[in-house]
């Protein structure tokens, strides 16, 4: 048999290479199974276009017209897109009109996923929730929609990839500003808006089915708030925070989804957890961005086994012992392929381009703006946070200064953060702000001048050695000219920084963890011994 797999097409920021393991991957499935494996994809630096990966390799676009005519001259006997990530999976229905055989998911279940009034319509049928959203074709609708549902709201535009243009907002005034310099609406491009679900916690999944079975990968919960594209938020892998029954309802809503989607091969679902409630954000049938950091994890390649589940196999032939251990309880509550005995916390943490670009905010959200990742494991979350920090390229202190200045709306959040920070021999500094609420509150913290009121001023403290950690959340638009001095000092000056409040709770944890090292010696641990 002949398959042809469609790649990615070209690298970019918001298009992750992550897309090209699976696609090396199910290259390689193909030809474990004994199929010639022809790839299609238009990228110079990616594996999938050496040419001794695939039997074939067409260097082309990833458009329709490109992808028939090599269709036509190839006559393959299947089609697999669910690799290449949103730009393939585009072409599914066009493809399967133009008399095109795909393998795995049907076309038809994709629409399903990808239209939002008829994904809507499915989660209401199986009794799951969503957040209440809204779509706006002029700037009128988008008000009474956005009032409606209630501020904040997260809003993008139709059809984009890596979040682009998406943004959360907090009041009309910056919806008003947002529909008239980010994006134009019309009936042909409408915009989408959701309710933004403040303080919860999001959750990716990744899983297989073959039409029957589901197999969970793993879930992954993020380590910063909802809000923060997926491609951009460090993960762990399992949950750190949740409960065991939340993640089992996690699981089996996923079963649930895949199932009615009539997924052959990979799913990815994205669940916000907010005030003990499951909220379904988004599915994608197909390859997401951490089927790599999550196949290393749990020692499966979930992309060759979903390669297989697309030519026609089941899951209980491809990976027995799995379905064996399930049947005797032998399974771990985060992902259904480690045996219980293996208490193994990965973290998944993103590297940023943010010194390749001095004039750009290095702030986190829905737009992904992130070039890479790495990953740190080990039996304690905290030092495997730690470890995902150093490989990342930050190096979190041990003592020192801490600057804390964050949004009202994340003031609550901060006094356990303040005092722990304390408790391990930091100092705390504080704009006026925060200070002020710290004070209140019975912490001890140093005043510090914003950039506006004068100096010596934060940024001044930054440029001389004074701040050794930096937990800075955004207060929107009208805000950014101080908060964005100190970001890209931080940058500059290789200061370690977190936008996120449950980022510096986690950079807090990790600080303790290592700080309870005897030796300050941490454990290697080999993947494969795992």
């Amino acid at each position: 048999m002949k398959i042809l797999i469609l790649g990615s097409g070209p690298n970019r920021i918001g298009q992750g290479i992550e897309f090209d393991y699976a696609c090396v991957h199910a290259v390689f499935a193909c030809q474990e199974e004994g199929h010639e494996a022809i790839m299609v994809n238009c990228n110079p630096e990616t594996v999938s276009t050496d040419y001794d990966t695939a039997d074939r390799l067409y260097f082309e676009p990833i458009v329709f017209e490109h992808v028939l005519s090599i269709i036509e001259r190839e006559k393959p006997d299947g089609v697999i897109l669910q690799f290449g990530g949103q730009t393939p999976l585009k072409l599914a229905l066009p493809l399967k009109k133009a008399g095109v055989p795909i393998l795995g998911t049907p076309p038809e279940s994709i629409d399903i996923a990808e239209d939002r009034q008829l994904f809507r319509e499915l989660i209401i049928k199986l009794g799951l929730r969503q957040p209440e959203s809204g779509t706006a074709r002029s700037k009128d609708q988008a008000l009474e929609v956005a009032r409606n549902i209630g501020f904040p709201v997260l809003v993008r535009p139709s059809y984009v990839l890596g979040g682009r243009a998406m943004r959360i907002v907090y009041d009309e005034e910056e919806l008003i500003s947002y529909l008239e310099e980010a994006v134009s609406v019309s009936y042909e491009r409408p915009i989408l808006i959701d309710k933004y679900l403040r303080d919860s916690v999001e959750l990716d999944v990744d899983a297989v089915s073959d039409g029957e079975d589901v197999l969970i990968g793993a879930v992954m919960e993020h380590i910063e708030e909802a809000g923060v594209h997926s491609g951009d938020s460090a993960a762990s892998i399992p949950p750190y925070t949740l409960s065991e029954e939340i993640v089992e309802k996690i699981k089996e809503q996923t079963k649930i989804l895949a199932k009615a989607l009539q997924v052959k091969g990979l799913i990815n679902v994205q669940f916000a957890v907010s005030n003990g409630e499951i909220y379904i954000l988004e599915v994608n049938p197909r390859a997401s961005r951490t089927v790599p950091f999550v196949s290393k994890t749990i020692g499966y390649p979930l992309a060759k086994i979903a390669t297989k589940v697309a030519l026609g196999k089941k899951l209980k032939d491809i990976v027995p012992e799995v379905f064996e251990r399930l049947e005797k309880g032998q399974a771990h509550f985060a992902s259904d392929f480690m045996p219980k005995s293996k208490r193994i916390y990965s973290v998944k943490e993103v590297v940023f381009p943010w010194n390749r670009f001095p004039e750009v905010d290095p702030v986190l959200g829905p737009e992904m703006k992130s070039t890479g990742e790495v990953m740190g494991i080990d039996e304690d979350f905290g030092l495997a946070f730690y470890k995902a920090q150093l490989a990342s390229g930050s190096r979190l202190p041990l003592e020192g200064n801490v600057f804390l200045s964050v949004a009202d709306r994340d003031k609550p959040k901060i006094l356990d953060l303040a005092r722990g920070f304390l408790r391990i021999g930091f100092n705390i500094y504080a704009t006026t702000g925060t200070y002020r609420f710290l004070k209140e509150n019975g912490i001890q913290a140093t005043h510090v001048l914003k950039v506006s009121e004068g100096r010596p001023h934060v940024v001044d403290l930054i440029t001389n050695g004074s701040i050794h950690l930096i937990i800075n959340t955004p207060s929107g638009r009208r805000e950014v000219s101080d908060a964005y001095f100190i970001r890209r000092s931080a940058v500059q000056h290789r200061v370690p920084y977190t936008t996120t409040v449950r980022g510096g709770y986690a950079v807090l944890k990790a600080i303790e963890s290592f700080k309870k090292l005897k030796d300050r010696s941490l454990k290697v641990y080999a993947l494969q011994d795992l």
